[in-house]
């Protein structure tokens, strides 16, 4: 039987633990011992690790949540799994959550760079190492650790291909992120340096969809009804290149614009087959999960981190070459 604890849980002891503080209880001797524990260390593993993503209905997201959870159950600690949806107010609960429930360990796929500083310090203060998976934020000295794919790197590899797909000239259209979110502004600035050296290559548009494959849907329904001819679309995520590749077909030109994307997700693996995806960069969303239960087991235990702050993942390309190799964010 699962072990994972259910998040009304938490909520319910954040309100206990409000009122006993409202009473004068022992909030601040709470948040010492736990402060005490991450600094001093343990030889056995044991306690909550809450596991806090973007939402599930992304399967990346869900992805690296399950692989969390799934590894700290291994290794013997109890989890929760919970979803802010790109809401810093919401995010900022989910951790107090995980503060009142003695987590000894959170695992986090922030909500901003700017904005998830204070929650994370937050929970540092009250003695809790945090471990930043996917999204950095933008300050050092605060999470133990922040682990990352190589966004640059990525995203390099998918406009090489996408540049030689389309002989290096014609028009393109370019789908980015979230603006709160940096990978979003990495992949985009990282395309930007490949395309940039091929002068036939031209830009028709660039905008957001917010990392949303329905919105990704809209916006390129009325880019098609304005630019009818172009050549290309590259988007700074799966969800939305699929959200492209959708309106591209409900337009009739599917077969007539290349499009690719960016995680390495399954739906863009499958469209990759069908052919109506070009290429995609894997994120090793599992890999990177997995790496930071184990540097937060290894935390508890010891009291003290043996890798970097900051560490970034290489991402493999994924095309029609190598796309029946693949599996869950990872290639055998």
């Amino acid at each position: 039987m699962s072990r994972t604890r259910n998040l009304s849980t938490g909520l319910a002891v954040l309100a206990s633990a409000a009122l006993l503080a409202a009473c004068g209880g022992g909030g601040d001797s709470d948040a010492a011992s736990g402060s005490s524990s991450a600094a001093g260390g343990s030889d056995k593993a044991g306690g909550l690790v809450a596991v806090i993503t973007p939402s599930l209905d992304n399967p990346f997201f869900k992805a690296e949540s399950d692989a969390a959870v799934a590894k700290a159950e291994e290794l013997g600690y109890e989890t929760s799994a919970a979803s802010h949806d790109d809401d810093p107010n919401k995010q900022s609960q989910l951790i107090d959550s995980a503060i009142s429930s003695d987590a000894v360990a959170i695992i986090l796929d922030n909500a901003g760079a700017d904005a998830s500083i204070g929650p994370v310090q937050k929970a540092v203060d009250a003695g809790i190492p945090v471990f930043l998976i996917d999204r950095e934020i933008n300050k050092t000295g605060v999470a133990t650790a922040q682990i990352v794919a190589n966004n640059s790197q990525g995203a390099g590899l998918v406009a090489e291909e996408f540049v030689k797909a389309l002989d290096g000239k014609g028009t393109y259209v370019e789908l980015t992120g979230k603006e709160s979110d940096t990978n979003a502004g990495v992949r985009s600035e990282a395309y930007a340096s490949v395309i940039s050296q091929y002068p036939d290559l031209k830009s028709v548009t660039q905008e957001t969809a917010n990392w949303d494959q329905q919105e990704a849907f809209s916006k390129m329904e009325t880019i098609l009804q304005k630019n009818p001819d172009i050549n290309g679309v590259i988007a700074g995520n799966d969800t939305m290149a699929l959200g492209a590749v959708a309106a591209i077909d409900a337009a009739g030109k599917t077969g007539d614009i290349i499009v690719a994307g960016f995680d390495g997700s399954p739906d863009a693996v499958d469209a990759i087959k069908k052919g109506t995806l070009l290429a995609t960069g894997l994120q090793p969303a599992v890999q990177i999960s997995e790496m930071a239960v184990e540097q937060a087991d290894e935390f508890i235990k010891n009291g003290e981190a043996s890798q970097p702050e900051k560490q970034s993942i290489d991402c493999q390309l994924i095309n029609k070459d190598n796309a029946d190799s693949y599996t869950l964010f990872a290639l055998q």
